[in-house]
C-alpha cells in the first residue's frame, strides 16, 4: 500500500508515533557531506511537513530570495495548470496556432503552428535548442520569441526532449498572452501564497519575463511550494492548482539524454528506496525534490555561477536526496 500525506492523517497515534520523522543519527553525516560542497549554500529538509534539517553554509538566509535558475521551469509549468484550471487554455494539446497564433513570425516552419502547450512543457518542441552554446546569441536577439520559434526544426515536435529554456519562454509568453496578465504578475497572484516574495526579474525586448531562468525565490519559499505539490494543490484550505495537473505533471513523457531522468511536466522524474520523486532542477545546482510517498521535500541553492554536471556536483546532489529519500 503506498504511504501518503492523507493516509498518514487517518492513520492511528500509535503508527505516526512510531514513524521517526527522519533517522536522527544520520543527520550530522548528511550535514557534514553537504557542507563539503563548496558550492552549497543551502539545505533545507522536510519529513511530513516537520522542517528536520535547515543548514545555511553561505549566502543568505532561508527568507531571501535567491536566484533557482532552471527551477523556475517548474514553476511556469505550474501555472500552465493554473491556466489549464481557469479555462485560459483548452488543453495541452492546443497548438500556438491556436492559442497564440500572434506569437510566431513569419518566417517560422510551418510546423511550428502545430507545436502544442505539451511540447512547449515537456521541452519537445522539435526546434534547435536556444540553451547550451545558443543561449548568449538568443538572450543577444531583438525578439526572443520570435527567435525561438523561427529557428530549425530538428526534430518532431512531441519528440526526442531539446532541453531549451526558449521552449519554456515562449509558453511564458503564451500564458501572458491568454490571462492578460504578466508572468511576473501569474506568479504573484496565482503562486505567490507559497512563493512568498517573488522580485522582478529579466525581461525580454517585448516586455516577456524570462520564461524558465533567471527567478528568485527564497529556499523557504520553494519548501512550501512542495508542500503543496505533497498536498495536491492545496495550501491552507485554499486550491491553488487541481490535483490532477500534479497526478499528470509526474508522468514521465520524455527522458533527459545527460541525466537519464524522465521527464514530465516541469519536473524531472527518478525514482529512491522504490519510491518516485520528481526535481525542479537549476544551473549550478539549485534544487527542490518531492516525494510523495516519503512525505519529504528537500531544497538546495547553490552558488548560480558555477556549473553543476550531472557527473559531477549535480550527481552528488542527487546522490543526498535520493540518500534521503530512501532514509525516509
Amino acid at each position: 500500500m503506498m504511504i501518503t500525506r492523507r493516509s498518514l492523517l487517518a492513520a492511528p497515534a500509535c503508527l505516526l508515533l512510531s514513524r521517526p520523522l527522519f533517522a536522527q543519527e544520520a543527520q550530522p553525516s548528511l550535514v557534514a557531506r553537504a557542507q563539503a560542497h563548496e558550492q552549497m549554500r543551502t539545505l533545507l529538509v522536510q519529513r511530513g511537513g516537520v522542517r528536520v534539517v535547515e543548514e545555511v553554509f553561505r549566502g543568505p538566509g532561508v527568507a531571501m530570495p535567491v536566484n533557482v535558475k532552471s527551477a523556475s521551469k517548474t514553476l511556469v509549468a505550474t501555472l500552465l495548470g493554473c491556466a489549464l484550471d481557469r479555462g485560459e487554455v483548452p488543453g495541452v494539446s492546443a497548438g500556438l496556432g491556436e492559442v497564440a497564433p500572434g506569437l510566431i513570425p513569419a518566417e517560422a516552419a510551418e510546423e511550428v503552428a502545430d507545436i502544442t502547450l505539451e511540447d512547449l512543457v515537456t521541452l519537445r518542441a522539435g526546434l534547435e535548442r536556444t540553451s547550451g552554446a545558443n543561449y548568449g546569441g538568443w538572450v543577444a536577439s531583438r525578439n526572443w520569441v520570435a527567435n525561438a520559434l523561427g529557428r530549425e526544426m530538428v526534430a518532431e515536435p512531441g519528440g526526442r526532449m531539446l532541453y531549451s529554456t526558449g521552449s519554456t519562454h515562449v509558453l511564458g509568453a503564451v500564458l501572458a498572452e491568454v490571462s492578460g496578465e504578466s508572468l511576473l504578475a501569474l506568479m504573484r497572484d496565482r503562486l505567490g501564497a507559497v512563493l512568498g516574495e517573488v522580485p522582478r526579474w529579466t525581461r525580454d525586448p517585448q516586455g516577456y519575463y524570462l520564461g524558465g531562468n533567471e527567478m528568485a525565490v527564497s529556499p523557504d519559499g520553494l519548501a512550501r511550494f512542495g508542500e503543496m505539490i505533497l498536498a495536491g494543490g492545496m495550501h491552507e484550505g485554499a486550491r491553488l492548482v487541481s490535483a490532477d495537473w500534479i497526478t499528470r505533471s509526474f508522468v514521465a513523457r520524455t527522458r533527459s539524454p545527460w541525466s537519464g531522468l524522465g521527464y514530465g511536466y516541469g519536473w524531472f522524474l527518478g525514482e529512491a528506496g522504490g519510491m518516485s520523486y520528481g526535481l525542479a532542477r537549476g544551473y549550478g545546482g539549485q534544487v527542490l525534490a518531492v516525494c510523495p510517498e516519503a512525505e519529504v521535500v528537500v531544497v538546495i541553492t547553490s552558488d548560480p555561477n558555477q556549473p553543476a554536471r550531472s557527473g559531477g556536483y549535480f550527481g552528488a546532489l542527487q546522490s543526498l536526496v535520493e540518500e534521503v529519500i530512501a532514509g525516509a
